[in-house]
């Protein structure tokens, strides 16, 4: 899967890394519910880390479509809850059963 975080480039991410961004997704999805600033800000630096660390990073050149468009670590509150609006289920969808 191809993630594309706003301002820093591509990632590509192993199906098998899901699961680990999907419970940092939930954290973000559960600061934004609450309005806890500091908390999303937490949640939001941790699910970016772990994409940096688990994901590969696609050549700047490179012209891959993006199958998920994550927010940079600037983005606020309100910014990620309309993302979330728009998505439904947290940035990142679940893997099916």
């Amino acid at each position: 899967m191809i993630m594309r975080v706003l301002g820093e480039g591509q990632f590509e991410v192993a199906e098998a890394d899901l699961n680990r961004l999907n419970q940092l997704d939930d954290e973000l999805l559960q600061a934004v519910e609450a309005g806890d600033e500091a908390a999303f800000q937490a949640a939001l630096g941790s699910l970016l880390a772990a994409v940096r660390e688990v994901g590969t990073p696609l050549p700047a050149e490179s012209l891959e479509p993006s199958d998920l468009i994550l927010p940079d670590a600037e983005a606020s509150l309100e910014q990620v809850r309309e993302l979330l609006r728009d998505e439904g289920d947290g940035l990142i969808p679940g893997l099916p059963e």
